[in-house]
């Protein structure tokens, strides 16, 4: 007996979906998930910037002292043995203001770390540990 192909449809209601938790490292379980999410969006905005200059690659490498194919990998995600620092400091080469407010926290919840960027909503939210 010759078997059926699932359709589409039949496929996707086999699949099951899980809701995320807002930070894809956690998710994965990543060590030190909080530090990676930020890091990722430090790299978008070095992206957003680039592309908001009209630089190339290679002129922008060449600002941020950097060769050509290590800015390529850093700008696809690879950012492991990029500080955020480095990353901050890439950003103020580039043009950007970069501010930073430390606020008491206001509940017994966790602490959070709020990164913004250039739009006036926070562009995500990291929960910290209480030690």
């Amino acid at each position: 007996m010759k078997r059926k192909t699932q359709t589409h449809e039949e496929k996707l209601a086999d699949t099951r979906v899980e809701m995320g938790s807002g930070n894809v490292f956690a998710d994965l379980g990543f060590a030190n998930p909080e530090e990676l999410l930020a890091k990722a969006q430090l790299v978008f905005e070095i992206q957003k910037a680039v592309k908001k200059k009209k630089l190339t690659q290679t002129e922008a490498a060449e600002k941020l002292g950097l060769t050509q194919p290590k800015l390529s990998i850093l700008l696809k995600g690879q950012f492991k043995g990029y500080s955020t620092d480095r990353l901050i400091r890439f950003l103020r080469i580039l043009g950007q203001d970069i501010d930073i407010f430390v606020t008491p926290k206001l509940s017994n919840k966790q602490a959070h770390l709020h990164v913004y960027s250039s739009v006036v909503k926070p562009s995500f939210t990291i929960a910290a540990k209480a030690r």
